[in-house]
């Protein structure tokens, strides 16, 4: 988890009932994409080790793969149909992550080196190939075993959703050291962004019920997840000052700080702070205060709510079991 969440019983709780439900549906397929691109073999030695270091201590993502799980059970289907998908998908999602900081130049984040900071730009990137290849191999065998329309319209779905990914991407290199970002459009961006999520709901319902109105619901469920969860990392990256004074030096400015932008009032002690050469931690624990004053985080923590709430109007609409994909909206809200 990126950011602290308050001490209390309720979120305890949820954590609680996450972590467990992670541990159950997505180890099982992380630990076979582990084992997929382990037992390669890669005489490079460095990228031997790059990759067993990305796949043993730094990618721990059970999430994708719990998604996957409780979406196709959401719609009636087998969860474990979705294990053949998660695996790859788990693999060509970790080769996007290396190069995200590669490109962000990120040598460390949530406190670990990334593969960019411990092995360098090259090894990096090779460890990012070697994911790639393989996951796009395994995606290719997993369609030969389902019928061909099916398999038509996963490739399709990951081609056109990933593409709107890096789409994304792209545009928002343009951003940076921008102080004139408007929150639409960045928001706008976050919206594209959040399409790799999609992508995983979107395929998990294809193993259920293929009813329209079930792959729609499933579909607007990984948009809007994908969207709360970048909207918490923004929120996380102001929090932290740290990762805001890397945000604003290396990348571009959080949302909340776009949002604070806006504000006629406190746009020139902002911007006074931005454009100092050294940006210290006391800079960054008072662009929070600042922030915290205006109600910033309190009007993007409404925002999401009300997200959060006209997702589930529509889980409610579903006949499947709909209780872990509102446990996972109430967990990144």
């Amino acid at each position: 988890m990126k950011n602290k969440l308050q001490p209390n019983n309720e979120n305890e709780e949820i954590i609680g009932k996450v972590q467990k439900l992670m541990e159950e549906r997505g180890r099982k397929p992380l630990e076979m994409a582990r084992k997929a691109i382990l037992e390669e073999k890669i005489e490079s030695k460095e990228v031997r080790e790059a990759l067993h270091y990305f796949m043993t201590e730094y990618w721990q993502d059970l999430a994708r793969p719990t998604l996957m799980s409780i979406c196709c059970e959401a719609v009636g289907g087998d969860p474990n149909a979705t294990i053949p998908f998660a695996i790859p998908l788990s693999l060509i999602s970790g080769a996007l992550d290396i190069q995200d900081d590669i490109i962000d130049q990120s040598k460390t984040k949530h406190g670990r080196l990334t593969v960019y900071g411990k092995y360098g730009k090259e090894i990096a990137i090779l460890t990012a190939n070697a994911l790639l290849f393989k996951g796009f191999t395994l995606l290719s065998e997993a369609c030969l075993e389902i019928p061909k329309e099916k398999a038509k319209k996963i490739m399709k779905t990951i081609k056109d959703l990933f593409y709107e990914l890096g789409d994304a991407e792209a545009l928002e290199l343009n951003l940076r050291g921008k102080l004139n970002i408007t929150p639409k459009e960045y928001l706008c961006i976050i919206e594209r962004k959040a399409a790799d999520v999609e992508a995983h709901t979107f395929i998990s319902a294809l193993f259920g019920d293929e009813s329209k109105n079930g792959i729609e619901i499933l579909s607007d469920y990984g948009r809007k997840l994908g969207i709360l969860i970048i909207l918490r990392d923004e929120y996380a990256d102001t929090m932290y000052p740290e990762e805001l004074i890397y945000r604003i030096k290396k990348e571009h400015l959080p949302l909340p700080i776009v949002y604070a932008l806006q504000n006629l009032a406190i746009k020139p002690k902002l911007i006074k702070i931005l454009k100092k050469r050294n940006i210290t931690q006391k800079d960054a624990q008072e662009i929070v205060k600042i922030l915290s004053e205006e109600n910033i985080f309190e009007k993007m923590k409404e925002m999401m709510i009300n997200m959060k709430e006209s997702v589930t109007e529509k889980l409610h609409k579903m006949k499947g079991n709909i209780s872990n994909l509102e446990l996972l909206l109430r967990f990144f809200v």
